[in-house]
């Protein structure tokens, strides 16, 4: 049993919970070396036996920095190694138990003999569809229902025909509360999202000749040069953003 502060078992609850993470702060702090990681992806870990989050009375996810270390680890073995869940799963369970474990095969790609690349062969699949609920989101960015209408009427969030949003809009929103600790208001933010509208416009139009490209793997690789251009923008946009502030972040 963890040991609890002398202002009581109640003091000591309420500080636990204050060092509880939605999944959607989950979701920045793994962003900084995975920016590709999605809701969904975690969600679909957890699926796994991967990682086991804590859940309030209303079922809503909560992550200590355990598990949040334990999801790093996780997709840093995916990334770095190409390994299966459950070979990740059995080699970071057997750390916890203490025991000296070494890593089935780290190590560069490799193919095999029809030319695969083996971290194809041993992908493990993304969950269907990377979207949200609107309570879920709610929930996740602790915002209220007035909140999110208002931010949808400044077009900083925006619900999909079917009501959900896109898991991005998790990390959206809980940056949005973020900065409305600042005194940021949503009004506010509007400029940031017709720049945003801007640079992916630009991307776009990079990327739409390989969209209309006659060859079917040309097309497929517009996907990809997306994500590539899309993430050099964002850190240029970061640096121009520090560069005119003057400052440096870690």
């Amino acid at each position: 049993m963890p040991h609890t502060p002398s202002g009581g078992a109640g003091s000591g609850t309420a500080a636990a919970d204050r060092e509880l993470m939605s999944i959607g702060t989950v979701l920045n702090v793994l962003r900084e070396e995975f920016p590709e990681v999605t809701v969904s992806k975690i969600r679909f870990l957890e699926a796994e036996g991967l990682v086991e989050p804590r859940r309030t009375p209303s079922g809503y996810r909560k992550f200590t920095a355990a598990n949040v270390e334990r999801l790093g680890h996780v997709l840093r073995m995916q990334r770095d190694h190409y390994l299966p869940l459950k070979v990740i799963r059995e080699h970071l369970d057997a750390r916890e138990r203490g025991e000296e474990v070494r890593i089935p095969f780290p190590g560069r790609p490799r193919e095999t003999a029809g030319g695969e690349r083996l971290e194809d062969l041993l992908a493990e699949p993304e969950a269907s569809t990377a979207r949200i609920c609107r309570e879920d989101l709610l929930a996740e960015a602790g915002m209220a229902e007035e909140q999110l209408a208002e931010w949808e009427a400044y077009g900083l969030l925006a619900p999909l025909p079917d009501g959900t949003y896109e898991a991005e809009a998790a990390t959206v929103a809980t940056l949005v509360v973020e900065l409305g600790r600042f005194g940021i208001e949503p009004r506010h933010l509007r400029v940031m999202k017709a720049a945003a509208d801007r640079e992916a416009g630009l991307v776009d139009q990079v990327v739409a000749p390989l969209r209309r490209h006659r060859n079917p793997q040309t097309r497929a690789h517009a996907e990809a040069r997306t994500k590539e251009i899309a993430g050099l923008a964002v850190k240029l946009h970061a640096a121009l953003v520090q560069t005119a502030l003057g400052v440096r972040l870690p």
